[in-house]
């Protein structure tokens, strides 16, 4: 193939596209290879990754987006000791006054 006649803007902007989509898919393939797999939205990776490799940057972004589901929110652990911690610190703002 002959490129001396593709201008070189040309050249420059399938290099960039070129770049972008292979780290757009390396990206979705690291993404899907680490997510857990109860929450990939198939059920299973491998259809997920025939997509992102054969539908190239359009899979990719599609992974990104609909393939995984949120984790589940679990519920914060209360602060140990809080309590005390805020008596101390009003004790000792207004060590003269009585506190509750």
């Amino acid at each position: 193939m002959d490129l001396t006649n593709v201008p070189t803007p040309m050249l420059i902007a399938l290099v960039v596209g070129g770049t972008v989509q292979l780290v757009c898919e390396v990206v979705a393939l690291v993404v899907l290879a680490r997510t857990p797999a109860d929450r990939v939205t198939l059920g299973r990776r491998w259809p997920w990754a025939l997509i992102i490799v054969l539908v190239n940057l359009i899979g990719a972004v599609v992974f990104l987006t609909v393939g995984r589901r949120p984790a589940p929110v679990t519920e914060p652990a209360p602060p140990v000791g809080r309590d005390a911690a805020v008596q101390a610190v009003v004790e000792e703002l207004y060590p003269d006054q009585e506190h509750p």
